[in-house]
């Protein structure tokens, strides 16, 4: 798909929206012909957290045993389905949709944080907010976090990678173990640039 410029040069959030489902699905069908699952499905691990042959449903991804990444939860059904996993939190990054009504059946306590895949830098208050929320939910026992965005390559992982850094991983061993988990991410440079400066700025705020 070509970009389709605004006035001022910049592409539309639609179709930065269509392009991110298009980098994804491209990305994941490249795995599956190597053989590889490009993600793992929410209530359908087996044991040893492989995914079972021909299973489908919501989209997301194990990368610690507490912290899961993916895509869009849309319909109550999949609300349903992240809950039978465990999840307490969920930081939904996503401009297109608020998780809130559907999470609250499920006592489910959800951080929206919108912010476009617009390939534009990210202001630290997002990171921020985004982190604050995620220490504090995992700092409860027993509890397990769900950041996703719409399509869980570029947003989601961003705010993952922050999180992880911010809980003392290096980043270049976080972003690893991110892509390891789940294939189908794209680390955007302007994107980890952004966690960069949110990471320096916490380091100075903290002098």
């Amino acid at each position: 798909m070509k970009w389709q410029p605004l006035a001022d040069g910049r592409a539309s959030s639609a179709v930065n929206w269509r392009d991110s489902f298009e980098t994804t699905f491209s990305k994941a069908t490249s795995k599956l012909q190597r053989g590889m699952p490009p993600f793992s499905r929410a209530g359908a691990l087996a044991p040893d957290g492989t995914l079972p042959h021909g299973t489908f449903g919501m989209d997301m991804t194990w990368v610690t045993g507490r912290i899961a990444v993916g895509g869009g939860i849309w319909t109550a059904e999949n609300m349903a389905a992240v809950a039978r996993t465990g999840v307490t939190h969920i930081l939904d990054m996503q401009i297109e949709f608020d998780d809130t009504a559907l999470a609250k059946p499920h006592g489910i306590k959800v951080l929206w944080n919108p912010i476009d895949d617009d390939f534009q830098p990210k202001p630290a208050e997002i990171f921020q907010r985004g982190v604050e929320f995620a220490l504090n939910a995992l700092d409860g026992k027993g509890t397990k976090l769900f950041v996703h965005c719409a399509a869980g390559v570029h947003r989601a992982p961003m705010m993952t990678l922050a999180i992880l850094c911010s809980l003392s991983w290096k980043m270049a061993e976080a972003m690893q173990l991110i892509e390891a988990r789940r294939p189908v991410v794209d680390f955007a440079n302007v994107y980890v640039s952004s966690v960069e400066k949110f990471l320096q700025q916490q380091v100075k705020a903290e002098k």
